[in-house]
């Protein structure tokens, strides 16, 4: 049985944008998985990201990514939404994502704008549409214009609002003016997919996160949004301030390998990346070490 949602909060309001563990030969580690699942869980998430970009989707096939949200699921379907990333760059591609996470149990959809290839905003509404239309699931929108190329102009994302399925957004476009009249003109619920703009957000309308810091900060997210969520800014701007630190040194470089080697350097699952990302130098992990302790997260 999935957790429960309301409108406002479809998918929760902390989520942790999780990466995939790999074995020591780089094998898909489910079993990994389901205790970082777990894990996370217990922190305080309810709700997990699988199969995003933190979660090197661009380096895992087909199968291990139904493989993953499966045994995500199985461990941790009752206690959290398992949102399932599925977006490409290939529309039909995308599709046959959908339905494979539907059908391993994935309890909402996580689409990223096709990168690359930089479709027009009706090729845009055409692709969101598509997998909305392809599966029963509640769909997020993923708006990454640095990573994708292309952003979801608010008048795209007003008209997708009104499928039924596509109930939520995730920002990652940096630009507070613009969250701010597609929040007011569509109705979706918000989520900060730009760690460092987290309480930005929610107060121009967000409810909540899709974080990478997540996996070292749970507690603390969660504390920053019921304190605003309950009118206390002193204690919300507080607890951000504090986190700096964190959201600096978790993205000094990408953020699936920096979160890797605090996950390692925590004893919990993560294992090596996969080609082309690369570990982290001993210098750049003493500089981890040195953020992540500034931020109060002791290793």
């Amino acid at each position: 049985m999935a957790p429960t949602s309301t409108p406002q909060t479809p998918f929760g309001r902390v989520l942790t944008a999780m990466v995939t563990p790999f074995t020591a030969n780089g094998a898909l580690d489910l079993d990994g998985a389901q205790r970082l699942a777990a894990h996370l869980v217990d922190a305080g998430n309810d709700g997990l990201v699988v199969n995003g970009t933190t979660g090197e989707s661009p380096t895992t096939s087909d199968a291990e990514k139904r493989d993953l949200v499966r045994a995500v699921v199985e461990a941790v379907g009752d206690r959290a939404h398992v949102v399932a990333g599925v977006g490409t760059n290939d529309t039909h591609h995308s599709i046959e994502l959908a339905k494979e996470a539907a059908q391993a149990g994935a309890h909402g959809l996580l689409t990223v704008t096709p990168y690359y290839n930089k479709p027009p905003q009706e090729g845009l509404y055409r692709h969101f549409t598509a997998i909305a239309d392809a599966t029963g699931l509640p769909v997020m929108l993923y708006d990454i214009p640095g990573r994708s190329g292309v952003p979801i102009s608010t008048e795209t994302i007003v008209r997708l609002a009104e499928h039924p399925r596509i109930v939520a957004n995730k920002d990652a476009k940096g630009d507070l003016g613009r969250a701010s009249w597609a929040i007011a003109r569509s109705g979706l619920a918000w989520y900060s997919g730009d760690d460092m703009l987290n309480l930005p957000l929610l107060s121009v309308g967000a409810v909540g996160f899709v974080s990478v810091v997540g996996h070292v900060v749970t507690p603390e997210l969660r504390a920053m949004a019921e304190a605003h969520a309950s009118g206390d800014v002193q204690k919300a701007l507080e607890i951000h301030q504090k986190l700096l630190p964190v959201f600096t040194g978790m993205f000094r470089t990408q953020g699936v390998m920096t979160t890797k080697a605090a996950l390692a350097l925590q004893g919990l699952p993560a294992g090596p990346l996969r080609a082309p990302m690369v570990e982290l130098s001993p210098e750049e992990i003493a500089q981890l070490k040195i953020d992540l302790a500034a931020g109060g997260v002791h290793l």
